[in-house]
């Protein structure tokens, strides 16, 4: 389920008038704004707001991008409004901590005013802004500059506070719902409208002007409050399926995360007593192999495998290096066809698993300073968030943010070595032996000296076969959740 779309099409529908039925009962919108010409005409002659510049023209329908329903009526803004301004045009001395808030456009979400990285002015400078642009409580804010044009939302602050020009102010009359104001305002017919008539050079932006030209569909008070409450019901519901979403893609990820495990612990799938012992394989690859069933020596081991398994130092099965990095490394890369590939973390996706093509290369000499790494080998990432691996598809060289393990043999296959090295388990390995301070390093060494469990070859491929069945079946569900 899209929700994203699902409520645009509810604030669609919700200023169409088709989110809720009419009621005849309803005071027409016509009567209404005559009410709030005159509240405004009263709040004029006693200097509490200034006169506007722009007048309904109701009977302009061919003018209007759709009909309404009987009983609503088109209006400009600022016919509903009593002030449409925005904030301050010269960016004041702000600081961490002051007077009052400073609030731009940084900090304005469709939820509400988020305080984080908050500054302040002085009351002084406060004073001067708040004169022209006094933002109150359920008030509407509206970024008018930079990227994120559209954005609206209302004043969720009970206190003063000064604004940037980024962000207008929309003062709604007291006759009008500011629920109903914001949401249209949040609509795709406004928002999409908006977008499309921004200008500038550099940093896009509209303009007071233009504000106060949007034309607006007006239904009686009583209906606008119905919209409003239908569209919240409606948007909590989305908002607990879009939780619900979330939890279930948690749920999936901790499902696989536990297949991971049931396999590197032998319960995935039956063992099988026709399949050649670990111990054979492992004799038969590196005669100086520790045994863990011949070597009570070997050391306290990480948990009980089945007895056709065996335990193995990573370093006795893989080659384990670090990689190099020449420096400064813009002396050595190049465009020439003869460059060599340069492998780095941006060459990798967002949950793949193996590396099939990269954006820069290097010059011979600068591999010379580096470590060449051919396709078929696993990359480790060497970092802050180390222990993530990759199976090469191309040769090249990579950089000290990088362990490269090259099998020796063939002792695990490619595809349960990836799994095996993508599991919870070796996560806690890896962690139990990273060094650093801030940034944390795998030392190839220690890696090298970290125990895995090593199935038959045989029950490998059948761990394999089942953990992509059972991935298969999940990313189904995670795909499903996305349509």
């Amino acid at each position: 389920m899209d929700t994203k779309a699902l409520r645009q099409k509810i604030l669609d529908l919700a200023i169409h008038g088709k989110l809720v039925p009419q009621d005849p009962n309803d005071e027409p919108a016509s009567v209404l704004l005559e009410r709030i010409r005159a509240e405004k005409e009263r709040l004029i002659k006693e200097g509490k707001i200034k006169k506007g510049k722009m007048s309904a023209k109701t009977s302009d329908k061919p003018h209007y991008p759709f009909e309404l329903p009987e009983g609503w009526v088109w209006c400009y803004i600022t016919d509903v409004t009593n002030k449409i301004t925005d904030g301050t045009h010269n960016s004041p001395i702000n600081t961490p901590k002051g007077d009052f808030k400073y609030i731009t456009a940084k900090n304005i979400k469709a939820h509400g005013i988020e305080l984080n990285n908050i500054s302040y002015v002085s009351k002084n400078i406060h004073n001067e802004i708040y004169a022209r642009c006094n933002p109150e409580k359920g008030d509407i804010l509206y970024i008018k500059d930079g990227a994120t044009t559209g954005v609206v939302t209302l004043n969720n602050l009970d206190e003063q506070f000064s604004l940037l020009s980024s962000v207008a102010l929309i003062k709604p009359n007291k006759y009008i719902s500011n629920k109903y104001l914001l949401y249209y305002l949040q609509s795709p017919l406004c928002y999409d409208s908006v977008r499309g008539s921004m200008k500038g050079v550099g940093i896009t932006r509209i303009t007071l002007n233009q504000i106060e030209k949007w034309e607006l569909p007006l239904p009686p008070l009583s209906e606008q409050e119905r919209i409003v409450c239908q569209i919240e019901n409606w948007l909590s519901l989305i908002d607990t399926i879009e939780k619900g979403k979330e939890n279930i893609s948690i749920a999936l990820k901790q499902a696989k995360s536990k297949i991971l495990d049931l396999a590197i612990h032998g319960k995935l799938v039956p063992q099988d007593p026709n399949d050649e012992p670990a111990s054979e394989l492992l004799k038969r690859i590196n005669p100086k192999a520790e045994i863990t069933c011949d070597n009570p020596q070997y050391g306290k081991l990480p948990f009980k495998i089945p007895n056709s398994w065996e335990w193995c130092r990573l370093g006795t099965v893989n080659e384990i290096a670090r990689g190099g990095s020449p420096r400064p490394i813009k002396d050595y890369l190049t465009n020439d066809v003869s460059g060599i590939n340069w492998i780095k973390i941006g060459d990798t996706t967002k949950d793949g698993k193996y590396i099939d093509s990269v954006k820069e290369k290097i010059r011979p000499e600068g591999a010379k300073k580096s470590r060449f790494v051919h396709k078929g080998d696993f990359l480790l990432t060497n970092s802050m968030s180390f222990g993530r691996p990759y199976i090469l598809n191309v040769d090249g060289c990579i950089h000290d943010g990088w362990l490269v393990i090259s099998p020796i043999g063939n002792a695990y296959t490619s595809d349960f070595l990836y799994y095996l090295l993508s599991s919870s388990f070796a996560f806690e390995q890896f962690a139990n032996v990273a060094s650093g301070g801030v940034v944390t390093n795998l030392n190839s060494d220690k890696v090298a000296d970290t125990k895995f469990p090593l199935p038959p070859i045989n029950e490998q491929e059948r761990i394999v076969a089942k953990t992509e069945e059972l991935f298969a079946q999940l990313d189904k569900i995670e795909s499903s959740l996305q349509a």
